[in-house]
C-alpha cells in the first residue's frame, strides 16, 4: 500500500476537497439516501425517485442534524459527517466512551491500496514502555466503521498490553468506494489482508503472536481471511460471527428468487429487505439510543448485490468450518436474532482446533461489545483479554 500524503491527519479540513457541482450550490447538503420505485406503463418504464429521511438526531444542534442528513454515498461526505461529530461522540454516556483507558497511543492515517482505493486505517497501542504482547487485527461487522464504539473496545485492550489494528473496508467508514456496496466479498478479504500483511511485517511487531478479531460480518471476514492464509495467524477470535444469517432476518424464498435476478440487472439499488437491526442488536436500550450518533453508519437496506455476497459467503463458510484449526474464541449472545449462537455451536463443534472456547452469554443480544449492560461488557471485555493473556507471553 502507498501512504496518502494527502488525507493523513487532515480530517478536520476535508471540505476543501469537496468538488463544485454545478447543480448544486453545496454538494453535500440535502442530498438524502434513495429508494427506486419502478411503476409499469404501457411501452415504458418510469422510474420514481423518493428521498428517505433520517430521523433528527437527540441532543444535537440544527446544523449537526443538518450535516448528519448528508449523502453518505462517497467517502468525502462521511469523512466531513465523522469530523463534525467526533467531539460529540466522545462525550456520550457509555462505559466505552466514559471509562475509556488513559494513556492509548492512538493513530490515524490513509492508505491507496493495490486496486487504488484509499483505505482508512487505526492503531491503539499500549502505554509508552509496556511492553507489546500481541498483535490484535480487527475486522467490523456489516455496514459499521472502526471509529465508533470500537474505540472504547480496542483502548481496553490495548491497555492490557496489546497492539491493536483496524481498518474501514472500502464503501464503509471512512474509505472510499460507494457506501455499503460490496460487489465481491473476495476482494474485501484480500484488501484486508493486504493491509495486515503489512501490519505484521513491522519491526516491533513481527516476532510477535498474531490474532485476528472478527465482529458480525467481520467474523465472516476473518474467517476467509484465516482461510486463505492459516499459517500466518496464531489465533482467530470471533465475537457474533455471521456464518449464517438468521432466518428471522432472511425474506422468503420467493422474494429471495426474485432479488437475486434484480441483482444482476441492478447491483447497487437498495432493495434488499431487511429489519430494524438497531432493535435487534442493542439489549440495553440506554445504549440503543446512541446507536445514531454512528452517523457514518450504512443504515438503509442492503444493496441487492451486498445481499447476495453476504449470503454466498455464509454458505461457503459453513462449508469449511473443519478446516479452521488454530486456537479459537467465539463469543455470542444466546438472544442474538441477527446471526444464530446456534450456528457459533456449529463452528465450535466442527473446527479442528484443538485449542477452542465457546462461551454464550445469557439474554446477551448481537452486540455484546457495546448494547449490552455495562457489567456484561465489561465482562465480555475482560473474557477476551483474559484468553489472550493466556495464550501470548511477552518475549
Amino acid at each position: 500500500m502507498e501512504l496518502s500524503k494527502t488525507f493523513r491527519f487532515q480530517s478536520k479540513n476535508l471540505t476543501s476537497f469537496i468538488p463544485f457541482s454545478p447543480i448544486y450550490n453545496n454538494p453535500l447538503k440535502n442530498h438524502l439516501s434513495f429508494r427506486t420505485k419502478l411503476n409499469n406503463r404501457p411501452k415504458k418504464i418510469k422510474l420514481t425517485v423518493t428521498a428517505k429521511r433520517k430521523a433528527p438526531i437527540d441532543g444535537v444542534s440544527e446544523e449537526l442534524n443538518d450535516i448528519a442528513s448528508y449523502n453518505l454515498d462517497f467517502a468525502y461526505s462521511r469523512r466531513r459527517v465523522r469530523s463534525a461529530f467526533a467531539e460529540v461522540q466522545q462525550q456520550l454516556d457509555h462505559c466505552l466512551f466514559k471509562d475509556a483507558p488513559a494513556g492509548i497511543r492512538a493513530e490515524e492515517w490513509y492508505e491507496r491500496n493495490s486496486r487504488g482505493l484509499e483505505i482508512f486505517c487505526k492503531s491503539w497501542m499500549p502505554e509508552s514502555g509496556i511492553p507489546i504482547k500481541a498483535s490484535v487485527c480487527f475486522c467490523h461487522g456489516y455496514g459499521d466503521t472502526c471509529t465508533f464504539f470500537f474505540e472504547g473496545v480496542a483502548r481496553r485492550i490495548a491497555a492490557s498490553g496489546y497492539a491493536v489494528f483496524a481498518m474501514d473496508y472500502p464503501g464503509f467508514g471512512l474509505s472510499e468506494g460507494l457506501h455499503g456496496y460490496i460487489p465481491n466479498f473476495d476482494d474485501l478479504v484480500d484488501d484486508v489482508i493486504e493491509h495486515y500483511t503489512q501490519i505484521k511485517a513491522r519491526p516491533d511487531l513481527r516476532e510477535l503472536p498474531r490474532v485476528l478479531l472478527g465482529q458480525s460480518m467481520g467474523g465472516a471476514v476473518s474467517l476467509k481471511v484465516y482461510l486463505k492464509e492459516p499459517n500466518n495467524w496464531d489465533a482467530v477470535m470471533l465475537v457474533a460471527p455471521m456464518c449464517k444469517i438468521a432466518d428471522d432476518v432472511l425474506p422468503p424464498d420467493a422474494v429471495m428468487k426474485v432479488l437475486t435476478l434484480l441483482s444482476k440487472v441492478m447491483p447497487k439499488a437498495k432493495l434488499f429487505p431487511n429489519k430494524d437491526l438497531a432493535e435487534l442488536a442493542f439489549r440495553e436500550p440506554s445504549k440503543r439510543k446512541l446507536a445514531p450518533y454512528n452517523v457514518i453508519c450504512y443504515e438503509d437496506n442492503p444493496r441487492l448485490k451486498t445481499g447476495m455476497e453476504l449470503l454466498r459467503v455464509t454458505k461457503e463458510i459453513e462449508s469449511k468450518v473443519e478446516k479452521v484449526s488454530a486456537p479459537l474464541l467465539i463469543l455470542h449472545g444466546a438472544a442474538d436474532k441477527v446471526t444464530d449462537p446456534l450456528v457459533s455451536k456449529f463452528l465450535y463443534e466442527n473446527a479442528s482446533s484443538k485449542d477452542k472456547t465457546l462461551k454464550l452469554y445469557e439474554n446477551g443480544y448481537h452486540c455484546i461489545l457495546e448494547g449490552e449492560p455495562d457489567d456484561r461488557i465489561k465482562a465480555v471485555h475482560d473474557d477476551i483479554v483474559s484468553w489472550l493473556d493466556s495464550r501470548c507471553s511477552v518475549k
